[in-house]
């Protein structure tokens, strides 16, 4: 590539991160400007050398290396779009992303970093989110964990490309990293079913552990090494579920109307309490609670026992998290 082709790639790349950085700002994602700085510095193409679109009959790829000078600049405004990027296929099956910058400002935001704060990611992707922190803390402050080595390979050589040598780890990201603990936050990229206990064991009291749950948000507040408690963030959030951990509950949706299943509100609740809630159940008590958002939902962890529950977490509206036992259980009178 020469060199007036590498001068237009930096010229075009500057003015996009300007604009998704404004762009976000706008929309009231980026009201720090520690994070505002670190979307404008972070070039995200060198976490994005390529990625895939899904069309019809399987995925379309986008590179930087492609010869087209018309396909090569779609490829770079495609990197700084609002929009989550397929970046692993394997067997036809998307295993990797990088994930959509308005959701990754939330969850950065959601997190409440200070300086001095040291960070667990699990789920390391592109590596683009680890330099975002990385930027923000400092490399030794952060630790990003995935259990492909052909994910966290690439992913190391991007953040030193880009200038970051945060702590890349190849291993079960449900195990944490204890030899780098205690943190002061865990931020997950994958959704979960139930929160893993080593998490909370490795973050220090009063952390914060931030992860995907049931197409919601959850933020924990960590009391000890075996409670937490908090609520869902009013977003929603579509993650590639944690490698290696039990699969979420599939609920059954046959005999609700499909104008039912169109509400993103209900299939959250749907979502939330599959294998512990009839869905038919479901639907009489998201309408007798006046159909309520995520933001009105959390979760509490104590000991073994798990349990999500709606307005308040001892109120009568309550059941086991990730259940898999019967469906038709009811609401749960007690905790998991």
């Amino acid at each position: 590539m020469g060199g007036t082709h590498l001068k237009r790639d930096a010229e075009l790349s500057s003015a996009l991160r300007g604009e998704l950085v404004e762009g976000l700002r706008a929309a009231g994602e980026l009201t720090d400007p520690r994070w505002r700085r670190a979307f404008a510095d972070v070039p995200r193409e060198l976490f994005v050398p390529a990625y895939y679109v899904g069309v019809v009959g399987g995925y379309q790829r986008f590179s930087g290396d492609d010869p087209d000078p018309l396909r090569h600049e779609s490829w770079l405004v495609g990197v700084y779009a609002d929009e989550p990027l397929g970046t692993h296929v394997r067997d036809g099956e998307l295993v990797s992303s990088s994930s959509q910058p308005s959701l990754m400002a939330k969850m950065l935001a959601a997190l409440n970093v200070q300086d001095g704060h040291t960070v667990l990611e699990i789920g390391t992707g592109t590596g683009y989110n680890a330099a975002l922190l990385a930027h923000r803390l400092g490399d030794d402050k952060v630790t990003t964990v995935d259990l492909d080595p052909e994910i966290t390979g690439p992913a190391r050589a991007h953040l030193a490309e880009a200038g970051f040598h945060p702590e890349v780890v190849t291993g079960d990201g449900a195990y944490g990293c204890p030899w780098r603990a205690p943190f002061d936050r865990i931020l997950a990229t994958c959704a979960i079913a139930r929160v893993p206990p080593a998490w909370l064991a490795q973050t220090r009291p009063d952390g914060l552990v931030l992860a995907p749950l049931a197409t919601g948000l959850i933020a924990l507040r960590v009391r000890d090494a075996t409670h937490a408690e908090g609520r869902f963030l009013r977003t929603p959030a579509y993650f590639v579920p944690l490698r290696g951990a039990a699969p979420a509950p599939v609920p059954r949706v046959r005999g609700l109307p499909f104008r039912l299943l169109q509400s993103d509100r209900f299939r959250f609740l749907l979502a939330l309490t599959a294998g512990a809630l009839d869905p038919g159940d479901a639907h009489q008590l998201w309408r007798g609670l006046g159909r309520p958002g995520r933001e009105r939902y959390g979760v509490s962890v104590a000991g073994d026992a798990q349990w999500a529950w709606v307005d308040h977490p001892d109120g009568p509206y309550r059941w086991p998290l990730g259940a898999a036992g019967p469906r038709g259980a009811g609401v749960s009178p007690g905790a998991a």
